[in-house]
């Protein structure tokens, strides 16, 4: 992931220099600016730095260089440089889209080289001819007109903000717009903003998107076959590169897909053959033995990151300027992939490819054992892939990114999740009696006896959220932590001192007070969803269960009655540390084959 920060249509009248930053000359500010990306984005692209100036418009970015490292630095240009574009993602047709543009001269190899090209072509409708992960500024000197856009689910970050001058910034993170900015948000996934039109437009609009129930047949093959190009597709790389690997379905169907059709690819041919693999997890966790297996069944070089309870507590701070939330679910989770994306950088790797979206796809959280019909259950589907921005690709994004880690999500192929989207979700049902637990129509399509993708016990292990797989001792020490720095009278007063999201739990509100001494603008509180969730549902699917109003907590352990080693169910969750209970057998019988959690 790269870093792009851009300012069009600073003023220099006399109204404008009551802004600080433009009481300064042309000069001042270009190295200003220059110093501010530098300073806030470096980390998300050490690679190289750019900066191109036109008239009263500023773009700049920060490079990770994954495709074509030697002569892909951006700003990019078309043939004449009348169109500017700084990029940060991947496209993955670029390819493709060259022999589209037969007429039209490319100055690198790099795949994002294809935007201003396609832009002279197409003008603003080529975005959706994008198969990939974005964000870009594009500049159109010729009329000083320019475009934003953002990727069809928001797996890279980027944020809109304006000026009292009434400049537009964009910023891949919160911290290049925060201090210069009147107002800021979230650029909306999956749409365009123009200042033609002076406003928003989706272009991404899948059928699915209206929320209206599917009924195409479940076919696994289909699926299997959608899923197996979605990772192929991301093998493109002239860096070195790996899978993470947590032990869970998701990871280890990624990380077996890529070991199987490694060989032969490009990256092969660079870095080897043989597939590199990550996991982290505090020492004995259910992830590392899990990992562990999956990578000797595929023959991984296998890399196994230890942390302690207190290494991740003293993380906190470092995580939330990264992460730029104060959400409780993302924040658990974040820290220990903050911590493993470290060392993977340490020693020489620059891009993997992860598990993140299929939860939000096939209903993996727990919490759909309770769904009530298939209606209720493809809605929900739709509710949690349309938030993904807000938390799993926020964190997937900048939790790697603040190493200068790329990370790459299959699951969220647009191609795919359309396949994917399209099943009646009366197959998705999670059915015990029947032996269907949760994703599956996703286990069933890699259950394959004579070419096995993974260990049965692997491929129908129950699902464990990223926070819980690495250790259940993490969220009761987080959560013994935060109790010892928060008192009773502090969480009295908390809706005085936080009315917007105000939080429920001495955690929350402990995460709280480290975003705003961060982040003290309205603007950037807004940013963060709230609302009631349990084991990560959205607030509708609370009223899934009567229980659960009482047990509102991100853990995967709050679906009582679900997960096997639930939170006590006598008593109602708070900051103090969570009794596990053991009395729940810990075998499952489904047809043809025994599940050991």
């Amino acid at each position: 992931m790269c870093g792009i920060l851009a300012v069009l249509g600073c003023s220099d009248d006399s109204q404008a220099k009551r802004v600080r930053v433009l009481e300064l000359s042309r000069r001042q500010f270009i190295f200003l600016f220059s110093f501010l990306l530098i300073l806030m984005l470096k980390h998300r692209g050490p690679d190289w730095s750019g900066l191109y100036q036109h008239g009263d418009c500023y773009l700049a970015h920060q490079r990770l260089a994954i495709i074509d490292p030697a002569s892909g630095d951006q700003p990019l240009f078309n043939e004449d440089k009348s169109v500017v574009v700084t990029v940060n993602g991947e496209i993955y047709n670029h390819e493709e889209l060259r022999k589209k543009l037969a007429n039209h001269k490319f100055r690198t190899g790099s795949d994002c080289d294809v935007i201003a090209h396609l832009y002279e072509e197409y003008g603003e409708d080529f975005v959706d001819m994008l198969d990939g992960i974005f964000s870009f500024v594009l500049l159109d000197t010729r009329d000083n007109s320019f475009i934003v856009a953002r990727d069809a689910i928001g797996v890279t970050s980027l944020y809109i903000g304006w000026g009292l001058d009434g400049s537009v910034w964009i910023s891949s993170e919160l911290k290049g717009l925060n201090d210069d900015c009147e107002h800021f948000e979230s650029f909306p996934p999956g749409h365009l903003y123009s200042s033609k039109s002076g406003g928003f437009r989706r272009w991404y609009n899948p059928p699915w998107f209206s929320e209206a129930i599917p009924s195409v047949p479940y076919d696994p093959l289909v699926l299997r076959r959608a899923f197996e190009n979605a990772v192929t597709k991301r093998l493109m790389t002239d860096v070195p590169f790996g899978v993470l690997l947590s032990g869970g379905l998701d990871s280890s169907l990624v990380a077996s897909i890529t070991a199987r059709y490694l060989a032969g690819t490009k990256a092969a041919k660079h870095w080897g053959a043989q597939l590199h693999s990550f996991c982290v997890g505090l020492e004995g966790s259910p992830d590392l033995k899990a990992a562990r297996e999956v990578a000797d069944y595929l023959g991984t070089v296998h890399h196994e990151f230890h942390f302690t309870v207190q290494d991740g507590i003293d993380a906190i701070e470092d995580v939330i300027y990264h992460i730029e939330t104060y959400d409780v679910t993302t924040i658990r989770a974040s820290t220990p992939m903050f911590l493993m994306s470290r060392k993977i950088k340490s020693i020489g790797v620059k891009m993997v490819i992860s598990g993140e979206g299929s939860d939000e796809i096939f209903g993996g959280y727990l919490y759909f054992h309770k769904a009530p019909n298939k209606d209720e259950f493809h809605r929900e589907t739709c509710r949690k892939i349309k938030a993904l921005h807000q938390y799993d690709c926020l964190r997937a994004n900048k939790a790697t990114s603040a190493w200068g880690l790329e990370a790459r999500v299959p699951f969220l192929d647009k191609e795919f999740i359309n396949v994917a989207m399209s099943i009646d979700p009366e197959a998705k049902m999670i059915k015990n009696d029947e032996g269907r637990i949760e994703k599956w129509v996703l286990r069933r399509a890699f259950d394959d006896e004579e070419h096995p993708y993974l260990p049965k016990h692997i491929l129908y292990r129950q699902k464990e959220q990223f926070s819980d797989g690495v250790g259940y001792s993490w969220i009761d020490g987080l959560k013994a932590h935060t109790a010892r720095h928060v008192t009773d009278k502090m969480m009295s007063n908390a809706s005085f001192i936080f009315p917007h999201n105000t939080p429920t739990t001495k955690e929350a509100y402990y995460y709280r007070m480290i975003f705003e001494r961060f982040f003290p603008q309205n603007s950037a509180r807004l940013t963060v969803p709230g609302g009631a969730s349990v084991a990560c549902s959205t607030a509708k699917a609370v009223e899934w269960d009567s229980a659960w109003k009482y047990n509102l907590d991100p853990s995967g352990r709050a679906a009582l009655g679900v997960h096997l080693s639930a939170y006590d169910a006598e008593t109602p969750l708070s900051n103090k540390p969570s009794k596990v209970i053991d009395s729940i057998p810990r075998m499952m019988d489904f047809p043809g084959v025994a599940i050991q959690s």
